[in-house]
Parts: structure tokens; C-alpha cells; sequence
């Protein structure tokens, strides 16, 4: 591979053999191969090969000037969010399982990049739960703030913590399973309470859900449980519309 067009591939050690899958990856979504799971400014795939189901995201090529930048300066949104998967996954966050990411360049340009992870096995998204009844719900909510916790109390924040980017399910033991997805936006630095119900105002919650989040969040976190819980209430109600109009 030339200078002028630059693959960069990295595949964690038991994926090694999909070497050939990966670098087939622009072909097969140019000819629309496997199920697609969003169409939006990136693309989600989902593709079995050799008898395994993996969700390949295409991230939407840059603008010219940040194409100069990726090409040269700052890491790909597909290196960054592979690297926050195992970030996350290292310090007992789910999510699903990274295999690699690979990266296209013409020159100094970047061009796109694709992430690969196995499909995940959670059955739900969070958005799900207003569009059905989940008799559940209440622990859904503090399984999520757990997992928000265990995020915030290492100083990470994922800066996209909306509606479809947490997925849950529910075991026949009664445990919660989440992982969270979309992982290329994390910001890092120590949480206030503040801060940290800030970064929960993208999540429609009913006022019951709010207070199964708080009471969970707050106790592992050793803060005020009704601060917590009027904090949420408050970033919530900045939402334009409150997103959704309702909650």
C-alpha cells in the first residue's frame, strides 16, 4: 500500500483471522451487504461472517478541513471509540465486544474509517421502555446508574447519553444487564453532582424513574439522594421540548 492510499488496521489478537473480513469492509457496504440498523450522518451494518454477528459502523467521511485533521493530528472517531471500549470493558462498563477498527487515507486525507464489535447480546434499547410497558423499569433505571457511577467515579462522561445508546436485559435471575454503545465522544475529568446530572438531561425519565436512578446513583456515590434527584429534574426540563414532549 501506497503513501497516497494508507490503510491503518488494528484487530484485537483473537480476531486476528478477520483480517481479510475487515479490509473487505468498503465493498461490502458499497454493495449494501447484511441488515442496516441506522442510516443517518453514519451507518450501522449488521454483517455475519464465518457463522458470527458483527455491527459494523461506517463513520460518514469528513468535511475537508477536519480530513486534513484526522489525517494528520487527531485520532479517528473509530480509533477513539475502540479505544473507549476497552476502556470501558476494563473497568467493568459493558459494552460490546470491540474486534478492531480500520482507517482510510488518500495522502495526507483522511478519507473514512469503520468500527467493528460482535453484535450485542442486550435484547432492548433504552427507548423502548416509552414505547412499552416493562414491569421492570425501576431496575432498569438503577442498573443504569450503576453503570453511570462506575463511569462517572472513574472521570468519564459519554457525551452522547442519549435514548439509543443504552441497551439493557434482563436475565431470568432478575439481573440487569447494559451496555452502552457509541463510544467516540468521552470526555474525561473529575464529576461534580453538578456535572454529573448534567450529563444525564438527553435521557427521557418519567419523575419515577428520575427517583430510581437517584436513590441508586446517589448512595454509590456518596451524594444527597434528593439533590441528585431535583438536579435531574432540572437538566431534564432544559431539553427543547424536553426532546420528545413528554418526559
Amino acid at each position: 500500500m501506497s503513501l497516497w492510499n494508507h490503510q491503518t488496521l488494528v484487530l484485537q489478537p483473537e480476531f486476528a483471522s478477520l483480517r481479510p473480513f475487515m479490509l473487505s469492509l468498503p465493498e461490502r457496504f458499497a454493495r449494501g451487504e447484511g441488515r442496516l440498523i441506522h442510516d443517518g450522518r453514519n451507518k450501522l451494518r449488521e454483517i455475519e461472517f464465518e457463522g458470527r454477528l458483527f455491527v459494523v459502523k461506517a463513520f460518514r467521511r469528513p468535511l475537508f478541513i477536519n480530513r486534513l485533521v484526522y489525517g494528520i493530528v487527531r485520532p479517528s472517531k473509530a480509533k477513539r471509540a475502540y479505544d473507549n471500549a476497552l476502556l470501558l470493558r476494563h473497568i467493568g462498563v459493558g459494552t460490546p465486544q470491540p474486534v478492531g477498527y480500520l482507517n482510510l487515507r488518500s495522502g495526507l486525507l483522511f478519507d473514512q474509517s469503520y468500527l467493528v464489535t460482535l453484535a450485542s447480546t442486550c435484547t432492548h434499547r433504552y427507548d423502548e421502555l416509552f414505547e412499552r410497558t416493562f414491569p421492570y423499569t425501576a431496575d432498569v433505571m438503577r442498573a443504569i446508574a450503576r453503570t453511570t457511577a462506575t463511569l462517572h467515579a472513574h472521570g468519564l462522561a459519554h457525551l452522547d447519553y442519549g435514548r439509543g445508546n443504552i441497551l439493557f436485559r434482563r436475565q431470568e435471575s432478575g439481573h440487569i444487564d447494559i451496555e452502552l454503545v457509541d463510544l467516540n465522544r468521552m470526555a474525561r475529568g473529575p464529576l461534580s453532582l453538578d456535572a454529573s446530572c448534567r450529563n444525564m438531561e438527553r435521557l427521557p425519565c418519567t419523575p419515577e424513574m428520575h427517583r430510581a436512578f437517584a436513590d441508586e446513583y446517589a448512595r454509590l456515590r456518596h451524594f444527597d439522594a434528593d439533590a441528585c434527584f431535583a438536579l435531574l429534574q432540572k437538566y431534564r426540563a432544559t431539553q427543547p421540548g424536553k426532546v420528545d414532549g413528554k418526559y
